[in-house]
């Protein structure tokens, strides 16, 4: 079964000719523009290919910047059939699905190309992963990617440059456990909150600092709240996009496929978009002309990986019994085998 490009004109005839039947509501955290995030990038991208080879048969409204509430309070709208999408974050869908946190094991990936092969649900692990959250959230997984690229450190108090420099620093994280884990195991204070009140904690300084990927602080204008950015690449976590599996169900074979389908190539351009971030002006060039940069010295982030790793591990252990142990092990070997192609 295939679906071939629509033209502009043949989809503004469809549009005129047929009203939506089905409405397709998919929210996420991020701004709208396509070029700015990407599930934004993601968004734009479902609803044209959706639209279009639907005739305008399937109408898919976008709800970004969080307008329909906090990540995890939208997951809920989702599984009760409130909302048809939504595109989370590891902090949001933790709230539901607490596993997530094997990603928070800290420096286990090498590089971004063995995250992208890892983190997708066509993988070895990413089929694992995502079969085992369809049966425990009752969700359909359209999608899985990495948040935007590795996680860096900012702050508005000093530059980050050993593990002793994060002693005491009030450090954000989402509200997952294995992530307060790893912040405390490096001397810093984990406090834990909602993406939302963020910038707003950053500004009055209710937190020190916070940890995310290069393109998420950039787009959340954290430079202007941040003095000091260091660059650690010590973490890289999963967005899950999901879909109420009712609704997936109700669909026509055809309409599966095309979701599917659609969700498939947006969560492509999503992941390319964060590349394309990463490396243009939008970027890090954009941060440094704002914000202290520095690198962290190898030899230290072996002290980092050092206090950080068996802490985390402890408590998956401690925390998720053999169940969080097996999926990390998988985890883990998945990275090990993708490796060797690097």
């Amino acid at each position: 079964m295939k679906f071939a490009a629509t033209t502009l004109a043949a989809a503004c005839m469809a549009f005129q000719a047929q009203a939506a039947d089905i409405t397709i509501r998919l929210a996420h955290l991020n701004p709208e523009d396509p070029f700015g995030s990407h599930s934004g990038a993601m968004a734009a991208v479902f609803k044209s290919i959706v639209e279009s080879n639907s005739g305008g048969r399937i109408e898919v409204q976008l709800f970004p910047n969080g307008q329909l509430g906090k990540d995890n309070e939208v997951i809920d709208q989702v599984r009760n059939g409130l909302v048809e999408s939504v595109i989370s974050s590891s902090g949001g869908i933790a709230q539901h699905y607490p596993l997530v946190g094997v990603f928070d094991i800290p420096f286990a990936f090498p590089n971004i190309g063995v995250a992208s092969k890892v983190i997708t649900k066509d993988s070895s692990f990413g089929k694992k992963f995502t079969a085992d959250l369809e049966a425990k959230t009752g969700l359909k997984v359209l999608g899985l990617l990495d948040s935007g690229g590795f996680f860096e450190f900012t702050n508005s108090k000093k530059p980050i440059k050993t593990v002793e420099d994060m002693a005491g620093l009030r450090i954000r994280t989402m509200t997952v456990p294995t992530q307060e884990a790893l912040v405390n195991s490096l001397g810093a204070n984990a406090t834990p909150m909602p993406w939302a009140e963020l910038y707003t904690a950053l500004q009055t300084g209710v937190v020190d600092g916070e940890m995310n990927p290069v393109p998420i602080i950039a787009f959340a204008k954290f430079d202007e709240v941040q003095k000091y950015l260091s660059l650690t690449n010590h973490l890289i976590t999963p967005y899950v996009w999901t879909m109420n599996e009712d609704f997936y169900k109700g669909l026509s074979p055809e309409d599966q496929y095309l979701i599917s389908w659609a969700a498939d190539v947006a969560t492509d351009a999503g992941r390319s978009m964060s590349r394309v971030i990463e490396a243009s002006d939008k970027g890090l060039p954009a941060l440094a002309a704002k914000m202290e940069v520095n690198a962290v010295d190898p030899a230290e982030l072996e002290k980092f990986a050092a206090a950080s790793q068996p802490a985390v591990r402890a408590l998956i252990e401690e925390k998720f019994g053999a169940e969080g142990t097996e999926m990390l092990d998988a985890m883990m070997t998945s990275i090990n085998e993708e490796k060797t192609d690097f």
